[in-house]
């Protein structure tokens, strides 16, 4: 529970800030305190929440929040922060021109907040360099909806995971990234017997609820596409009445598609898939007039991801399998606004509104805007945003709700860049972060629970974020802050919003503004919503051009956006790697980056619930055992992990669910949180020629032992720091911080280095340096205030019990002893956490089965785990399997 800010009780219906399912949540607040749970009447989830979204009230309290503006590291009034960024922007733009300025955003972000970004930037000070962090998650999803559809447009919607027969994942771990989409996957394998397909080069939790898994080779999905599309064509599979009727160039994408993969054998060499599966698939995919294809990041994120995407597309429009029940792809986007960002024209390619760069749309969006400085084309992208800041030729950036120093690519690169700004300005709610170190001004912005405004979600579904708590500190709405700058720029009267309503209103506006059916985007029917009804607004899907009227699907009948509007099947050809990302002697892995279970993005909110951090408490990488032998690497060891660009040291996970070759890495840590763990340091920027995102699956690395004298676990209230250490990473208890350590020092100087970082108190202590093992314990007035583990190899503990010897105001006696030896005399030891939601650990499980349990269903009901999100009913099923349950059973 996370203690209210003046918030009278009650229930507040409103969206989880995490990844694009988009998931309604209610809130209640009773006694000061604040509780979550899932909106049962929400369209996107129905009541469930993952494990984050259920930590939720864990994340709200001000602990690391920014509380007032800060200029040069000082504390500020509003007004003389807002001057000095506005008097910063009119330098820059009068000595350097207007493009020297840039905004980049987030899909974290409001629509509102992204809307008036869009246009301050756009058309008044008159900057086309706008982009956002979705550009690293979906921009290939965008750019190759365009290609196809002519516009950004999702076709299909949520219920068609329900009525499909056959949904095929692609590219997307969705039982950790999209738990509660791939719930409702689940419900209808059990109940409707729907058929899923995973394809993806790692076994993940996501195939173990799959019906089919496809390891394909990293990098060949377009030869698997396209070797589908031949197929279809081979078996008479094409529907010639929609083709004829509203597509255009299947005649090229077949040629292009037969050249490398029009044989099934060729699609084998291709993908290192047997033909035998490969022909599994084609039959399943083209016997069922049912098919769902959704696809996420393992698409996306490749330097020819928008060929992917086009290469799934052209099969649904080749089979007329587009904007129908339980028929069509689906692309699964990563943040809860992504789509938000894209109406309001937030990428760098996009000016507003869907609208384009045309001569008939800019003059169209001048005179919405009364514009005075309206750009006259695209502006960088993200990666060569930050490639102009480095040499120069952008000297003032603005970066709302994100931290580009540790998620974009290249990241020591983009930390370098960032100091050689005139200014750099950061809208943040935490007060430091990688990013945020390097601010020459930081605003404090609102957070979840106290935004007001609206998402999108994938599905196109609208829906408020409601606030519940008053600001913390002097924390300001987005869409206020940078109103308030325009005005001081002399643009008052264009800014002059008195709600966040008020910016929807004239977004919906501008949707609808001479539009005429031409703009898929148009939620003109809202544009005249009272302050009341857009406090009430139910969720919608777009198009909306009648009060309450949304719109499911899209294209089942035609009505493309292209000039003639007809659906384009694009020819694709597989590409050949860059020389940057082809494997070596010298770098023979390939590095496949992505998120874990429990965590989101950079941690800044996830990483304040200590039951998050309990699945996944460090950064890793996971290697398959036969590489390990090779390179000489130990489960539960220390890694270095190097590629051209930067290095890395990672605890080690062996899983033969990894393809030999390959390395899996977390994307979540930063320096906030570790010594070495950044890995955005070591992604090559290497691009996508049309979406412009980054290729974070595929960069060449190499992987080498980090040999230790010591390896430790420290407890504490306080944050020490680490000094002498050669690794640490912290993540979150309830009563202050688990840091997981490795030393280079000889056993002999472990109590000088302790004596360092333990703080002053009584001591109980151990310390064997024969056998390389210390143990010390600090305790004041009785209450357990740290307690530190060193040993030369990795010790297992009970982690659960000495965290609860945390919340004990005085240690018992016999628990002294026990301090030392790490684990309790007496009870259940977890173990590993496996259900965050229920914080229930391993071995309590273990013992659940040894107890007569036999199903997922079973262990629920015993002790919870798997009840909620879903999220660990893959690992139950893999310990109900495992050697020794099954040896149970059979007893």
């Amino acid at each position: 529970m996370a203690r209210a800010r003046h918030s009278p009780p009650g229930s507040v219906s409103t969206t989880c800030p995490y990844c694009g399912v988009g998931c309604g949540v209610k809130v209640t607040r009773e006694g000061g305190e604040v509780s979550v749970s899932g909106d049962g009447a929400h369209p996107a989830n129905y009541g469930r929440l993952c494990s984050k979204g259920s930590a939720l009230a864990e994340t709200i309290g001000p602990a690391t929040r920014l509380m007032q503006p800060m200029v040069a590291g000082k504390a500020v009034a509003w007004d003389t922060a807002l001057d000095h960024v506005a008097g910063g922007l009119m330098r820059v733009a009068q000595e350097h021109g207007p493009q020297a300025i840039a905004f980049y955003l987030s899909g974290q972000l409001l629509t509102e907040d992204y809307y008036v970004a869009n246009k301050l930037a756009k058309g008044f000070i008159g900057t086309p360099h706008v982009d956002t962090n979705s550009r690293l998650c979906m921009s290939s999803s965008v750019a190759g909806h365009r290609r196809a559809f002519g516009a950004d447009v999702v076709p299909q919607c949520y219920d068609d995971l329900d009525l499909a027969d056959v949904v095929v994942l692609v590219g997307s771990n969705a039982a950790w990234c999209h738990p509660v989409l791939f719930q409702r996957l689940q419900k209808a394998r059990a109940e409707r017997g729907t058929k899923i397909v995973n394809i993806d080069p790692r076994r993940t939790d996501t195939s173990e609820g799959c019906d089919m898994h496809l390891a394909l080779r990293p990098g060949s999905d377009v030869h698997l596409w396209n070797g589908l599309l031949c197929w279809l064509a081979d078996y008479e599979a094409i529907d010639w009445g929609y083709v004829n009727a509203h597509t255009q160039g299947l005649a090229e994408a077949l040629a292009a598609a037969r050249f490398h993969s029009g044989l099934v054998s060729q699609v084998a060499e291709a993908t290192g898939l047997a033909p035998n599966d490969i022909e599994a698939f084609y039959a399943l995919w083209a016997g069922t007039a049912k098919v769902v294809t959704c696809y996420s990041q393992g698409v996306n994120q490749s330097a020819f991801g928008t060929d992917k995407v086009n290469a799934i597309l052209n099969c649904h429009l080749a089979t007329g399998r587009i904007g129908k029940e339980g028929c069509g792809p689906l692309s699964l986007t990563g943040q809860p606004n992504a789509m938000g960002g894209r109406e309001v024209g937030g990428l760098a390619n996009m000016l507003a509104a869907h609208m384009n760069f045309s001569e008939a749309e800019r003059d169209r969006v001048r005179r919405f805007w009364t514009a005075p400085n309206l750009v006259a084309g695209e502006g960088l992208k993200a990666v060569q945003m930050f490639e102009a800041i480095a040499d120069g030729r952008i000297k003032a950036l603005w970066v709302m709700g994100t931290n580009p120093a540790v998620s974009l690519p290249d990241a020591d690169r983009v930390r370098e860049a960032l100091a050689k700004l005139d200014l750099l300005v950061v809208s943040e709610n935490v007060a430091s972060n990688d990013t945020a170190r390097c601010a020459h001004v930081l605003l404090p912005a609102h957070a979840w629970g106290e935004k007001n405004g609206t998402v999108t979600n994938s599905e196109r579904r609208i829906s408020r974020q409601r606030s519940f708590l008053e600001p913390i500190g002097e924390a300001r709405a987005d869409w206020w802050i940078m109103s308030e700058v325009a005005r001081r720029l002399g643009w008052g009267r264009a800014f002059s919003y008195r709600s966040a309503a008020a910016v929807f209103r004239e977004h919906a506006a501008l949707s609808g503004f001479e539009n005429e059916g031409r703009r898929a985007f148009d939620i003109s029917g809202l544009s005249e919503i009272t302050d009341a009804g857009y406090d009430g607004l139910k969720p919608v899907q777009w198009p909306v051009r009648s009060p309450g009227q949304g719109t499911a699907r899209l294209f089942a009948e035609g009505g493309y956006l292209t000039p003639n509007g007809r659906a384009r099947l694009v020819a694709v050809k597989p590409v050949a790697k860059t020389a940057t990302a082809v494997q070596t002697p010298d770098w023979p892995f390939t590095l496949n980056t992505g998120r874990v279970r429990d965590q989101w993005h950079t941690m800044t909110r996830t990483g304040l619930s200590a039951r998050l951090a309990l699945h996944s408490a460090e950064p890793y990488v996971e290697v398959h055992p036969a590489d390990a032998q090779v390179q000489g690497l130990k489960d539960g060891h220390l890694a270095k992990v190097e590629t051209r660009l930067g290095r890395a040291v990672l605890r080690v996970r062996l899983s033969e669910r990894q393809q030999p070759g390959s390395l899996f890495v977390p994307i979540h840590w930063s320096a906030e949180n570790s010594s070495a763990g950044r890995i955005g340091a070591l992604v090559h920027a290497v691009t996508d020629p049309f979406s412009g995102q980054p290729d974070a699956k595929a960069t060449p690395a190499r992987i080498v032992p980090v040999p230790c004298n010591a390896y430790g676990v420290l407890l504490s209230r306080e944050t020490p720091s680490f000094e002498g250490a050669s690794y640490w990473a912290r993540a979150a208890m309830p009563a202050g911080s688990i840091t997981y350590l490795a030393l280079d020092l000889a056993a002999d100087a472990w109590d000088g280095w302790s004596d360092n970082v333990l703080p002053s108190g009584e001591r109980l202590a151990f310390h064997d340096k024969a056998n390389g093992r210390m143990r010390v314990a600090v305790l004041n007035g009785g209450r357990l205030d740290a307690v530190l583990y060193l040993a030369r190899e990795p010790e297992a503990l009970s982690l659960d019990w000495l965290i609860a010897c945390f919340a004990k105001d005085t240690i018992a006696p016999g628990d002294r002893l026990a301090l030392l030896a790490g684990r309790a005399t007496g009870g259940v030891d977890e173990g590993p956490t496996v259900c965050a939601c229920f914080q229930v650990g391993r071995r309590r499980i273990e013992t659940c089965i040894r107890a007569g349990a036999r199903s997922t269903e079973a262990i629920g009901a015993a002790v919870k785990a798997g009840t909620n999100c879903g999220s660990c009913l893959p690992e139950l099923r893999r310990l109900l399997a495992a050697p020794e349950a099954v040896k149970v059973a059979a007893e």
